[in-house]
């Protein structure tokens, strides 16, 4: 057996469905993703992408929240580097989630509708986004809450939402370059914990 045989790591069946959904919708729109287009893509029934993921939108679904995961990533080290200066972890978190967003082309594709009507996908992230928001929500709260800030559960609750849908106002409309709001959103957390 070769040493490349042996490091070989199969990518999971719903990875590779996303993937490819992902690029078809990249590619042509949401409205050209069908089921049995993404079976024949991946090389699988269309029976086997339904058990994998379910419907159309459990597949929407899954590939936002899994956009979602690889900004919280971003998020989580931005933290690490900063593990004593909260305001600088939020600013190294915001700019690095702007960044993101800047060159990502699935939340393009999604945000942008460039596909004629096709804005079946842009209620995931605006007004149905509930899980979308726990989620973020979720993963700063539990940075947030290894450093002293001298905040009540409560008022860290509010600060935690207000940055969040702060940067995600700011994801899904750029105002800014991402160094200039990152360093607006570090200036308002600075004024909080002040």
């Amino acid at each position: 057996m070769t040493a490349l045989a042996s490091s070989y790591v199969p990518v999971p069946l719903r990875d590779r469905l996303c993937d490819a959904a992902s690029a078809l919708l990249v590619a042509e729109g949401w409205g050209r993703v069908t089921m049995a287009r993404l079976a024949t893509e991946v090389g699988v029934s269309r029976q086997t992408v339904y058990n994998e993921i379910g419907t159309k939108n459990d597949l929407a679904e899954a590939i936002v929240l899994r956009e979602l995961d690889l900004f919280l990533a971003g998020v989580t080290k931005s933290f690490e580097e900063f593990p004593s200066d909260l305001t600088e972890a939020i600013r190294a978190a915001a700019r690095r989630v702007l960044k993101y967003a800047t060159d990502n082309a699935v939340l393009h594709a999604v945000v942008s509708a460039n596909h004629g009507a096709d804005t079946e996908l842009l209620p995931l992230l605006t007004t149905n986004s509930a899980s979308l928001l726990e989620g973020a929500k979720a993963v700063v709260r539990a940075h947030v809450s290894t450093y002293d800030v001298g905040l009540s559960d409560r008022q860290v609750e509010v600060g935690v939402d207000l940055i969040v849908r702060l940067v995600l106002s700011h994801v899904m409309q750029p105002g800014g370059s991402p160094d200039e709001v990152a360093d607006d959103i570090a200036w308002v957390v600075g004024l909080v914990l002040a």
